[in-house]
């Protein structure tokens, strides 16, 4: 069965309105259970407010009829002689008098007075005196006041009973109990109750009124599509920018970003993005101008990290939308490629001194087979003297480290094998220990290859030389060759694609990604990596400080 296009738009009108009819009772009922709720709490706390006013009523009045000096006198004379008079003359005394007085005046459900045994002295109906009180009298006779909702002769009540004390005495000798009925105690709440309903009603027409505005608000702002389609969006959205490993910002023609994913917000290191510039979220100056102008750079380097930055213009037909950003971080590729560079000129040196092992082996070996046994002896005392391997690092007395010496040592293998000679400067002084070799290593490695480079670009002699001192847990370097130094104007700490993508600047001081690679990496410590010199004449120096990466 088909259906036509007016019969479609119908049922999704007919079926957002549904939706939105059930958000309606929805939030109607959510406003009118917590109506409800408050209600039932704020009728409890009044209940329990009037109970209390109640209660502290009967204590005043009670304070107030045990102090009266002819109660005091008479209640303590007849605790103290045990009289026990009759209930007629009782009735007729000036006790009940007082009580009843006070009864009236206060509007109490009861003023019972009793003597030091609990036995009632006045009371409303005069058949009870001479008896004793139906509820506990210890309290009072300990001289206490209590406050309590108790059932006695006359019903529940909620009373107050207060100790009656002897003439210019502190010793009990009989009690004051005064209570209020239910119904008195309960006489406003009808009242309360009536004002808490229409407030509650108020509550829930304004409830009803905010849930239909949300309501009409709903539909305009979702220009009538159903909750399902909504979620589609959504759906594909996600899709789109969170799916994938690559930080993806798409920015408007004005460059501000209009939409992110979060893998684009981790990358850069910012808070919010939305609304905010290139240049606001602290990117390379360059960087805003060059996305904006439809070029294209390779790498960036921000927050200590290389990213790899892709984009695309959007248009619809001439009108221009803006601009697509796909984020990549190299940052753990390159700094693992520079730190197998590492890994392999040392593998390189260690071959380079195995095979010279080797050879003194042959060597010893054949004055042995030649018979001439001492040659043999004297040439193995001088191995075992001088070590089985050597290495051309020039001035490694001054150095003690043992990472630093071993790295050192086997980079100067392979500076030797291109005709540099690596030495250490006299000024050299390490007495701490290298606790981070690997982003020492990676630093260093990177400088000394660089320098290995400018220096065969020189002339002879071809020399690099590396002075290593340390400050508590900072190590600093810097790093001299003899090669033609760096030209004004070459920043070298940017990359190949900034300053022209040639192989002489990839080769020379490591116009690539090398050196900012190694900067970031110091930054990361807290620390750095400059130009002291850019020796266009003599060649250039480096300086390197690292704090954190000794102990």
């Amino acid at each position: 069965m088909s259906v036509g296009g007016s019969d479609w738009k119908n049922f999704k009108e007919v079926d957002i309105i549904r939706f939105a009819t059930r958000i309606l009772v929805i939030q109607v009922a959510t406003v009118a259970l917590v109506v409800a709720i408050c209600t039932g709490i704020f009728a409890v706390l009044m209940m329990d407010q009037m109970k209390t006013e109640a209660e502290h009523t009967a204590l005043s009045i009670g304070r107030s009829v045990a102090s009266n000096p002819q109660i005091r006198e008479e209640v303590a004379l007849d605790t103290q002689t045990g009289a026990n008079p009759s209930a007629e003359e009782l009735a007729d005394g000036d006790i009940q008098a007082v009580a009843q007085a006070a009864n009236e005046r206060t509007g109490a459900l009861f003023v019972v007075i009793t003597d030091g045994l609990g036995i009632r002295l006045s009371h409303p109906d005069e058949e009870r005196l001479g008896e004793q009180v139906s509820t506990s009298f210890e309290a009072a006779m300990r001289g206490e006041e209590t406050m309590a909702w108790e059932t006695g002769t006359l019903g529940a009540s909620a009373r107050a009973k207060v100790p009656i004390f002897a003439p210019d005495s502190s010793v009990p000798v009989g009690e004051v109990s005064v209570g209020f009925e239910r119904d008195s105690v309960y006489s406003r709440l009808p009242m309360f109750l009536a004002a808490l309903a229409l407030i509650s009603v108020l509550g829930i027409l304004i409830g009803v009124g905010v849930a239909m505005g949300m309501r009409r608000r709903w539909e305009r702002v979702t220009l009538g599509l159903q909750p399902e389609e909504l979620v589609t969006l959504v759906q594909n959205q996600t899709a789109v920018i969170d799916g994938i490993d690559e930080g993806v910002l798409a920015l408007s023609p004005n460059g501000t970003i209009g939409v992110h994913n979060e893998q684009a917000q981790s990358m850069i290191g910012a808070g919010p993005m939305s609304g905010r510039t290139l240049k606001e979220l602290g990117l390379d100056l360059g960087l805003d101008g060059v996305v904006l102008h439809g070029q294209h750079p390779e790498t960036v380097a921000h927050n200590g990290r290389i990213l790899y930055l892709d984009f695309h213009p959007v248009r619809r037909g001439d009108q221009d939308l803006g601009y697509v950003v796909t984020i990549r971080d190299r940052t753990d590729i390159i700094e693992l490629s520079e730190r197998l560079d590492s890994v392999r000129t040392m593998t390189h040196a260690l071959r380079a001194q195995r095979h010279e092992f080797a050879n003194r082996i042959h060597t010893a070996t054949g004055l042995i087979d030649a018979g001439r046994v001492h040659d043999a002896a004297e040439f193995l005392g001088d191995i075992s003297r001088n070590g089985g391997q050597s290495h051309p690092l020039i001035g490694s007395a001054h150095l003690n480290e043992a990472f630093l010496s071993s790295f050192l040592s086997t980079a100067s293998i392979s500076a030797s094998e291109k005709g540099v000679s690596l030495r250490i400067n006299s000024d050299t002084l390490i007495l701490g220990t290298v606790k981070d070799p690997e982003d020492v290593a990676t630093i260093l490695g990177n400088l000394i290859n660089n320098a290995i480079d400018a220096a065969v670009a020189g002339e002879a002699p071809r020399w690099i030389e590396l002075t290593l001192m340390d400050d508590a847990d900072t190590l600093v370097i810097s790093v001299a060759d003899s090669g033609p130094g760096i030209p004004e104007g070459v920043d070298v700490f940017a990359t190949a694609t900034q300053i022209g993508d040639s192989e002489d600047n990839e080769r020379t001081h490591g116009h690539g990604i090398g050196l900012k690679l190694c900067r970031a990496l110091a930054r990361s410590h807290g620390g750095d990596v400059w130009v002291i010199d850019r020796g266009t004449e003599d060649g250039a120096v480096f300086g390197v400080k690292l704090p954190g990466v000794m102990e």
